[in-house]
């Protein structure tokens, strides 16, 4: 049985008719979708620990400017050389500070205020409390991060899912989007300085975050819950979805396929049918006519 996601199934508890009950939807980012009713999502658990002590004295230092963390995720770890230098170029221009994952050539004249490394605590540094912008490619796991602790966002997607979840921060108003195709130095200050001036952007992402952290109980208890009732009950065979009992057959859905096979057939034949039943009609015409004459 499927079921959208903020619907809530609650048993009887006594008395009188089961109810069902709509709550807010599970994950404040993405859109309604139906899942099986046995999927169980869990949010993050809270925010993270403090800054490594390595980071601490620079992202302190930012003062009431704050500072940026920029990061494409762990499968892009570089660029190209002119797209770091446009990034470079944006980023002498403002007065925040930037920690940035980046492993590429880097160029001689790296601002005071870039720090680069080949690793960073991303969820650490957005949970600091001077984090002002997350420039992300827009993984999933680092928008709920920026959403747990509240950050809003430039996001430049570049495969994947994450053209669709940028769409989503985007119509959220807590996000600007740059396109990777054409990333210029004024394109990214102008989105930089756009979200962190904009106090719009911050206000929204705070709702979203308080939208997002706000559940009944706990993420952890849940999941240790549920993984405590599937050991009591030996596996819960009765959430067990019944496709893992469909044949070969059905599992493939042959018997429909065979089925709209026939159906394209015979209405192909039917066709070839009827147009060679035409053409014998009107050769039988011609033919008649070239006699009379």
């Amino acid at each position: 049985m499927f079921l959208q996601t903020p619907m809530l199934k609650c048993r009887r508890t006594g008395q009188g008719p089961a109810v069902q009950k709509s709550q807010p939807p599970h994950q404040a980012l993405m859109l309604q979708r139906p899942v099986q009713t046995p999927v169980l999502k869990c949010r993050r658990t809270g925010r993270g620990p403090a800054v490594q002590m390595h980071l601490e004295e620079f992202v302190d230092g930012s003062g009431d400017d704050g500072f940026i963390v920029f990061t494409l995720g762990s499968m892009v770890d570089k660029m190209p050389a002119d797209m770091t230098i446009t990034f470079l170029d944006a980023f002498k221009k403002i007065p925040q500070r930037v920690v940035w994952r980046h492993t590429g050539i880097l160029p001689e004249d790296v601002p005071e205020n870039v720090k680069i490394m080949k690793w960073l605590p991303q969820n650490d540094l957005l949970a600091h409390p001077k984090a002002k912008l997350f420039l992300t490619h827009g993984g999933s796991h680092g928008i709920y991060e920026g959403i747990c602790h509240g950050v809003p966002m430039v996001m430049m997607p570049l495969f994947g899912d994450q053209p669709d979840n940028v769409d989503y921060m985007v119509a959220r108003g807590v996000a600007v989007v740059i396109d990777v195709f054409d990333v210029t130095t004024e394109k990214v200050l102008e989105a930089i300085n756009k979200v962190v001036n904009d106090t719009s952007y911050k206000e929204k992402m705070v709702n979203l975050m308080s939208v997002h952290q706000d559940h009944a109980v706990k993420p952890l208890d849940l999941a240790v819950f549920w993984t405590e009732f599937v050991v009591r009950h030996q596996g819960a065979d009765h959430l067990r979805p019944t496709a893992h009992n469909l044949n070969w057959i059905q599992y493939h859905s042959l018997d429909t396929l065979c089925l709209l096979a026939a159906i394209v057939m015979t209405i192909a034949f039917l066709g070839l049918k009827c147009c060679c039943f035409c053409g014998r009609k009107c050769c039988v015409r011609v033919a008649k006519k070239k006699k009379v004459l």
